[in-house]
């Protein structure tokens, strides 16, 4: 899989595979994708950011992706 969902694929996803679940935002359904979201978080609102840092480190834990980002980290406390 690349790191392009199509809107079928995308709507085909569970909650529980997006860094944001309640927006369905942030797909991480494999490590392309866990690193794509490490690329875009600097578009996350600030008052989301915390939630998704924890679930990008918890993907990328998942899929043996590593987080190099300090501010990532940073937010997940």
């Amino acid at each position: 899989m690349s790191d392009k969902l199509d809107t079928a694929e995308r709507r085909e996803l569970p909650d529980d595979v997006f860094g944001l679940p309640e927006r369905r935002e942030y797909p991480m359904p494999d490590a392309a994708h866990v690193r794509a979201a490490e690329a875009y978080f600097r578009y996350c609102p600030e008052d989301l950011r915390p939630e998704l840092a924890r679930n990008i480190l918890k993907f990328a834990a998942r899929y043996g992706v590593d987080v190099e980002s300090p501010v990532i980290r940073a937010y997940a406390g």
